[in-house]
């Protein structure tokens, strides 16, 4: 599992079409991943555009994936500003030798939401998006720090030890032209692993939609 961190280049036209559609992004960066003639794997890679550009004002945006990639599969001339070093991910994060408690710092740009009348719908309210980044902890083998709550009723939600802020709607446009919209928000907190291999396979398949939207990349640095 590799990270990459690119920087784009705002004088492109190119670049600032990807930059204002996250699903016309998502399909160039496939283009590293891939060849003209094959269609991306799903799954093949997770990525974030970060809120804070370089000292150069390029944005800045992480790719995680399953290969290295050949960043000249984009072929826009201009596109790409530069691009560091691939980072061995599993190698630097000791993936192979995860212990139970072991604990990260983390980041993941995601989608709370619940489903209704056959329709996912963004969770607004704070209570309900710290409730779901926790019902996730669970299910990808991972745990956060948890307050207690002055509510005491019965409707409460647990309250957790997360910072969410960058509440946004994504808009995009499939390639048939059908509208896009995803509700997204940014979590910021400290975890700790509860069960190895269900958290090695979140940082690498992601957590929760919108993948394509750039959503659902965990990054996870160690605490010392």
């Amino acid at each position: 599992m590799f990270l990459h961190r690119i920087h784009l280049n705002p004088r492109c036209k190119e670049t600032r079409r990807d930059l204002a559609d996250p699903y016309q992004l998502h399909s160039t960066l496939c283009r590293a991943f891939s060849s003209p003639e094959q269609k991306c794997t799903a799954g093949e890679f997770l990525w974030r555009l970060e809120a804070v550009s370089d000292p150069a004002d390029f944005p800045c945006i992480l790719v995680q994936s399953r290969v290295i990639a050949d960043w000249d599969g984009i072929s826009v001339k201009g596109w790409l500003a530069r691009a560091d070093k691939a980072i061995d991910l599993t190698g630097r994060l000791q993936l192979d030798a995860l212990k139970q408690g072991q604990r990260f710092r983390f980041r993941l740009r995601a989608n709370p939401c619940a489903t209704s009348k056959g329709k996912r719908q963004g969770l607004l309210r704070l209570e309900d998006q710290e409730a779901w980044i926790l019902r996730k902890g669970m299910q990808h083998g991972f745990s956060l720090p948890q307050f207690a709550s002055f509510d005491f009723s019965e409707a409460s939600s647990p309250r957790v030890d997360v910072r969410v802020s960058q509440e946004q709607m994504l808009r995009g446009k499939q390639h048939s032209g059908n509208p896009i919209r995803v509700f997204s928000v940014l979590y910021d907190g400290v975890l700790a692993v509860t069960e190895s291999e269900h958290f090695k396979k979140a940082l690498q398949t992601g957590v929760g939609h919108g993948k394509v939207m750039g959503l659902g990349m965990l990054s996870v640095v160690p605490i010392e």
